[in-house]
């Protein structure tokens, strides 16, 4: 009798463990689904914010194409690098934030070309977009900012032990990381 007894301790125990491995399995399953569920929304708002841009952008250049005719190589500029911005929509976050910072860069050379007509610099107009413009650019950096924290998330769970094991099985795969470009990294030069 005692034979049978350690037997169905020894079952219990098995069906238990097996019980128990079903339910962390599907609690890390879901856990992951989660946290790429909040990296892919956290990717929308970055789109968001960068739509917003685009649309700021012509109105913005149609205002210093006014004042500012003969400069026509940096107003140009801008225009190309919005078109080559709206282009990259689908492309992975390594290769959109290169050409979102080409635009980044291109929109200060404007800003920085405003600086040499005091007119436009007073005009409510340029004011207004410029200011509208600023608010999403500090709107991008949060997303942006909010992205890579659930990119950083979700990689380290699909990486550490033991949720990696069920991150193999349901076939989620790391994301990247939506990094500055080379030129915003170093020191800024502040020249007066």
């Amino acid at each position: 009798m005692s034979g049978k007894v350690f037997l169905v301790v020894v079952v219990g125990l098995v069906c238990l463990v097996a019980v128990l491995l079903i339910v962390w399995g599907a609690t890390s399953y879901n856990k992951l689904v989660r946290q790429r569920n909040q990296v892919d929304a956290a990717w929308a708002q970055i789109d968001v914010q960068l739509r917003r841009r685009y649309d700021l952008i012509p109105n913005l250049v149609e205002t210093v194409k006014g004042y500012a005719a003969h400069e026509r190589g940096t107003l140009d500029a801008v225009v190309q690098a919005r078109n080559s911005a709206i282009a990259a929509t689908t492309a992975e976050p390594a290769a959109r934030a290169q050409v979102e910072n080409a635009l980044t860069q291109a929109v200060g050379r404007l800003f920085a070309l405003a600086e040499s007509y005091p007119t436009l610099k007073a005009s409510a107009n340029f004011l207004g977009l410029q200011t509208e413009l600023g608010g999403t650019e500090d709107k991008i950096a949060y997303a942006r900012q909010f992205y890579n924290s659930a990119v950083q998330t979700y990689n380290t769970s699909i990486q550490s032990i033991p949720t990696n094991v069920i991150a193999g099985i349901g076939g989620f795969r790391g994301r990247e990381l939506f990094q500055a470009a080379e030129g915003e990294r170093g020191p800024v030069a502040v020249r007066f």
